[in-house]
């Protein structure tokens, strides 16, 4: 679980403003600017209140190509991210709701940080060193993406982060003993790093004083149309992976690697993900369409090639780096009409899209799979890199 990384601090003498910003305690309601490169900024808003009086906080970082995220402390989740058309036109390519308010009362983890373990495990239960953990089942019987009050549900403490290039931010907090039935004091950390090259990069670090598993990830919902225009059936997605994890009715691993050729969940090539999406298929009907997880090509530990997802109208390309075995293709299948979001849009079925990289879904549970264990004294370090371009 050791993999290497998280970027360097800047050496440079810029004579940086830090903003430590403690949400329960930060007051600010007028807009305050961070120059944090000479080419890029941090600006800092109060996005809402909690209904038990704390402050969340809005960060916006803009890059040199103007292009701009915003991030919450509420789950660490990112609100905005603008990227350019095939004709330079900034559009906001994730989904979410304009207020806190939206977030708190019905989110499907949009846009969260999510922890302590992103996915599934089976029935609630693990076991490390013949001690059987419960965890609360949020899920078809299973748990789901660190249960009810996951990391997504969180408030964590955010600050400027010093970076030679583009801007970034870093997030920190701490996951007490058996919060949400995990063992171990988890000290966690994420740093979000706009780049100039109009890359996201995201980096996560955790600790712990007891042996534990983790697995964090990024729960955004992408789609290239901007402004959420249309669904994401027409958008081309390659995936590196030779092989997928088939799962149960509930969803949960069988424990089979299966090769990919010949089936739906063939994508390394470019392939319009409503090609098949809709084909009479036991692994299709399970996730209700795409929520799989594929198995990446390469080492483990190193930063390789995830997949790339074009959209052909628009022609933005958003390609995935990571540091992570696995992605989870989840193709937005239980969006139901339910949810109006930013730009007064309703949310209807495969209106976005997510890329999870990860380990496997059940893997304390799953002997074959790569280890989730954090023992103390280890780093859990992992990378994901977001670039975006056109074509």
């Amino acid at each position: 679980m050791k993999k290497h990384l998280l970027l360097a601090l800047f050496s440079g003498a810029l004579g940086l403003l830090m903003i430590n910003c403690n949400p329960k305690t930060d007051q600010r309601t007028m807009t305050e600017s961070v120059q944090v490169q000479p080419k890029g900024t941090i600006t800092v808003t109060t996005f809402g209140k909690l209904p038990d009086g704390t402050s969340i906080p809005q960060y916006t970082l803009t890059n040199n190509q103007g292009m701009t995220m915003k991030v919450i402390g509420y789950g660490g989740i990112i609100t905005s991210l603008t990227a350019p058309d095939k004709n330079g036109k900034l559009e906001d390519v994730v989904l979410g709701y304009d207020s806190l308010e939206g977030y708190v009362a019905k989110s499907p983890y949009f846009g969260a940080i999510v922890g302590r373990y992103g996915n599934r495990i089976g029935k609630g239960k693990f076991t490390l060193d013949g001690k059987t953990y419960t965890l609360a089942q949020n899920n078809n019987g299973n748990s789901l993406h660190g249960g009810p009050a996951g990391f997504d549900k969180r408030v964590w403490t955010i600050e400027a982060y010093p970076v030679d290039n583009g801007t970034a931010i870093k997030l920190t907090y701490l996951s007490k003993d058996m919060e949400e039935g995990f063992p171990g004091n988890l000290q966690a950390e994420v740093i979000y790093h706009l780049t100039d090259k109009n890359e996201l990069k995201i980096s996560y670090k955790a600790t712990t004083d007891k042996k534990t598993i983790v697995n964090l990830t990024q729960h955004t919902y992408f789609n290239l149309s901007g402004n959420t225009k249309t669904d994401i059936l027409q958008h081309e997605l390659m995936l590196n992976a030779d092989k997928f994890v088939p799962v149960d009715k509930t969803l949960i691993p069988t424990g089979e690697l299966k090769d990919v050729s010949g089936t739906p969940f063939d994508f390394k090539t470019p392939t319009a993900i409503g090609a098949r999406i809709d084909k009479d298929d036991a692994q299709l009907k399970a996730g209700g369409g795409y929520d799989h997880c594929w198995v990446l090509n390469g080492p483990d530990d190193s930063l390789k090639l995830a997949g790339t997802l074009h959209d052909p109208a628009t022609g933005r390309v958003m390609s995935v780096h990571t540091t992570e075995p696995g992605v989870q293709f989840y193709s937005g299948n239980f969006l139901d009409g339910s949810i109006t979001g930013k730009f007064n849009t309703i949310y209807n079925k495969r209106y976005g899209l997510c890329l999870e990289t990860e380990h496997f879904p059940d893997s304390p549970n799953q002997k074959n799979f790569p280890s989730v264990v954090l023992n103390p004294g280890e780093v859990y370090q992992t990378q994901t890199v977001y670039t975006f371009s056109v074509k």
